[in-house]
């Protein structure tokens, strides 16, 4: 248990905060599932009309702080070439 006052307010910034980061985080990964699922599936029109959607919560965990920004450029350089060399095998 915490044993000042300081270490107290701690504690709830530190839950508020993981319980936003927790809901951005869930997002962007939600999103990357939905735009590999759609790869896999061979469903390159969805894939391409969510890759936006992707980008954006990607972005809006970034903005954040959830993802560093190297992090973001990484997710979105991915999956991106994912549906590039998904559409060249098509």
């Amino acid at each position: 248990m915490a044993h000042s006052k300081s270490a107290v307010k701690r504690i709830r910034q530190n839950e508020k905060r993981r319980l936003r980061n927790r809901v951005h985080r869930g997002r962007a990964r939600a999103m990357i599932r939905k735009v590999r699922e759609a790869i896999e599936a061979n469903e390159l029109e969805e894939a391409r009309s969510l890759l936006p959607e992707a980008y954006a919560a990607i972005d809006r965990a970034c903005r954040a702080g959830v993802f560093h920004a190297r992090t973001a450029a990484r997710y979105k350089s991915r999956l991106a070439r994912r549906l590039v060399r998904a559409e060249s095998a098509a």
